[in-house]
This record gives structure tokens, sequence and C-alpha cells, in this order.
């Protein structure tokens, strides 16, 4: 059945039409695309790698996870597919569980260094009702991850909800925080925040064969004070905002999506994965449920039609 975008269906979604998204890839610099295709009930978000000789499937949770470090990493055997958190936190979103992501080379396309081209791509593909009931993994405890000052936990709820803390020495960062929850809050409040970096990082990166595409059009940079940017910032937190975009996209890649009150301090990429794996390290983390099984419908997951939250702003002190 076909339907217009209101992720508050406690059925399964996938696109309705393929969507094709070109851009500059991150690491390589070199042009890549992706297509993005429906895909069968309970198929959950499957990458193809189109460009080989014999196209390798990689499904996107966490045990095909390779690498954290300034991007999530899927891989299989020696074939490899990095920078998929923000097309997944696309997908999350605006409540897609099932697609088929063919992409042409290593890398998915950085676009403008947020989610906001994915979500204009999936928008325009339209969504498919597939008629088979929503899952998704309620927490029962709460559950810790820590890596020095770098904290990562979940504790039980019928929603998912972030809160998020981060703190830099920087002038133009220093400590924000954002609560944001997925069934109430709007996309749009976290899908344009871009990622981030600094100058004095860029020529080590460069000559580790990273980053070789970043440029102004796709991240925020800055100097030893400033946001360099000609435009500026798009957000007066537009950096907390992007870590929970991040967030989001590490999440999804759980068998079904989770469930609970999620609190993050400092933490990236590698701790979120570690936290996902901490969950269903042990079935009795957690119980499957329907989303009719979850009481409150508007706390569903995928209920992101309202635009209830207040705009974000940076914040002194802790949660």
């Amino acid at each position: 059945m076909f339907r217009r975008f209101d992720p508050k269906s406690h059925h399964q979604v996938t696109i309705r039409r393929e969507a094709r998204i070109e851009g500059v890839g991150l690491h390589s610099g070199k042009t890549a695309s992706i297509t993005l295709k429906p895909a069968l009930p309970n198929t959950g978000i499957i990458f193809v790698r189109r460009d080989l000789e014999k196209p390798v499937a990689i499904p996107a949770t966490f045990e095909f996870v390779t690498q954290t470090r300034l991007a999530t990493t899927l891989g299989r055997g020696d074939v490899t597919i990095s920078t998929v958190e923000h097309l997944l936190s696309a997908f999350r979103l605006l409540g897609v569980d099932n697609a088929l992501v063919e992409v042409d080379g290593p890398e998915v396309p950085i676009m403008d260094g947020s989610a906001s081209k994915f979500c204009d791509a999936i928008l325009s593909a339209g969504f498919f009702d597939q008629s088979v009931p929503r899952k998704v993994a309620a927490v029962k405890k709460r559950i810790e991850v820590r890596k020095g000052d770098k904290v990562a936990l979940i504790e039980p709820s019928n929603r998912l909800q972030i809160k998020a803390r981060i703190e830099w020495s920087h002038p133009a960062i220093g400590v924000q925080e954002l609560s944001y929850t997925l069934g109430k809050s709007d996309f749009q409040e976290i899908s344009k925040a871009r990622t981030f970096g600094f100058l004095k990082d860029v020529e080590a990166l460069k000559k580790a064969g990273l980053v070789q595409g970043g440029s102004y059009e796709n991240a925020i940079v800055l100097d030893d004070s400033r946001v360099v940017n000609p435009e500026g910032l798009r957000y007066e937190d537009e950096f907390v905002r992007h870590k929970v975009l991040d967030a989001i996209g590490d999440f999804a890649l759980s068998p079904i999506p989770i469930v609970g009150n999620v609190t993050l301090v400092k933490a990236g990429h590698e701790i979120h994965a570690e936290l996902v794996q901490s969950i269903f390290s042990n079935p009795e983390n957690y119980e499957v449920k329907t989303l009719d099984e979850i009481e409150a419908p508007l706390d569903s997951p995928f209920a992101v039609g309202q635009r209830i939250m207040k705009p974000a702003r940076v914040l002194q002190g802790s949660f």
C-alpha cells in the first residue's frame, strides 16, 4: 500500500521507488554514488557493493562493523563500505525499515556532511506500507559502557530518547547538551547538522589517506578560535546536534530498532557500537515487542510527524 510520509504506522515500511544519490567520498575524494531500492519485509538495510566483479552484500548490523575511526565502516571479508552512519540515520529518522543500498565503491558520499540530502532522496522515493508488524528491542535494564571520560548508557523506556553532552575547549563549541526523542522531535532538528573538524588535524589525516574529499562544502571547519566556513553555523549548537545524528545512525546498526533512554557523554562511533553490541550480547537485556505492545503509540520510535521539542540550546552543567 502506497502512503505519504507518516512513520507512525505500526507496520514495516520500505521505499516506494528507487532513488540515486551522487557526491564525493569524504576519505577517497573520488565521486561516489548509491542507489536506494525497495526491499522485502524483515530484510533490514543491506548495502551491496556493485562495483566488484561479484557483488558483495553487507547487512547494516553491528556484527559487520569493522572500523569506527572518524566514521562507521561495515565490512565482509576484504570488502568494506565506509561513512554509512548519516544514511542509516536518515532511514531511521524517516521510519524506513527495509531497503537495499547499492554502492559503486568503498564509500557512501558525504554530501553536505549531514543527513539532509539522504532524507530528501528518501522522501522523494516515497513510502510503501508492507503490512508486517514492526518489532523493537525494548531494553529491560540499565546497560553502560565507559572508556575513560566517555560514557554511553541506556535505560528502559517505551521510546528512543538520546541525551548527549559534548565538551571541547574550543571557543566555538564549549559545553553543549541536547535531548532528542525519536517519535516526538522533528527529524529536521538534527538532519541538517553537519560533521565538523579542525584545520590543525587536516594535514596529518591527509597523510594517513583520510579526508581527501573534505571541504567547506561538506563539513564545519574550525581553526584555533572560530568557525572558518563563510556561511557560519546552521544552528548555535550544530556540533551536539550532529553527534546525536551520528548516534541515531550507529544505533540503527541493531538487528531491530532499540527503544530506551540513552545518555551519551563525550561519546563517538566506537562507544556507540560497543553499547549496541552489549545490549544484544545477552537475550536477558531486552525484550522483543511489537509497537502495539508498547502502550503509548505517540512514543513509537517511528512517530516523527509531530514537532513539539523546543529549539535546542547550549547549556552549562550536566544531566
